[in-house]
């Protein structure tokens, strides 16, 4: 049986049996809790994920080290801090689990040795990096001048499954919302 990532490719590209077992023994499943840390920052991030089950989040902090949750990621979704993998930089944001989560794990230089056997494998995941980028700057700017009732409802249409099942502290982050405040505009909307 084929994992969930070799599935997701699959859907992309077309697999040779011999790439999808390059694939498959570079990336190591990892079971995590809810709110446990992937990455916890302050240094270079080293690995890549693909998320099978859950969602998890990108968090930083502020210099008075309030957090501040920046996009939530679910299933079939490849997860790093796309900057500090990619050009191995020092980073101080974060990856949490937003709820349990289960991920395929490979680190970078596992990754490296993948690309040596099979080139092609860079360029797909180059563009599913770009795909997914994309993705996350359009739904970010469709929250933009927005007042916080409309974020919300905005929230719960463009991920509604996300909506469900992280806690609402966390949509509050992501949404610039205080929590008291999403509080009062859900007792408001139901």
């Amino acid at each position: 049986m084929e994992n969930s990532l070799i599935c997701y490719l699959q859907r992309i590209r077309s697999l040779s049996s011999v790439q999808k077992e390059l694939i498959s023994a570079a990336f190591h499943p990892l079971k995590v809790k809810e709110d446990a840390c992937l990455f916890t920052g302050g240094t270079v991030c080293h690995q890549l994920y693909f998320i099978t089950k859950g969602v998890l989040k990108f968090v930083s902090s502020d210099d008075q080290g309030k957090d501040a949750i920046h996009f939530f990621l679910q299933e079939n979704h490849f997860c790093t801090i796309l900057d500090s993998f990619l050009n191995q930089k020092v980073t101080d944001d974060r990856i949490q689990a937003a709820c349990e989560a289960e991920v395929l794990t490979v680190n970078f230089l596992a990754l490296q040795k993948v690309y040596q056997q099979f080139p092609e494998f860079k360029s797909l995941l180059d563009d599913i990096f770009q795909r997914q980028l994309l993705e996350k700057v359009n739904l970010r700017n469709a929250y933009l001048n927005r007042d916080a009732l409309s974020r919300y409802l905005l929230f719960i249409e463009r991920q509604p499954d996300i909506a469900l099942r992280v806690k609402m502290q966390d949509v509050a982050s992501y949404l610039g919302i205080a929590p008291q405040s999403l509080s009062r505009l859900r007792k408001q909307i139901s």
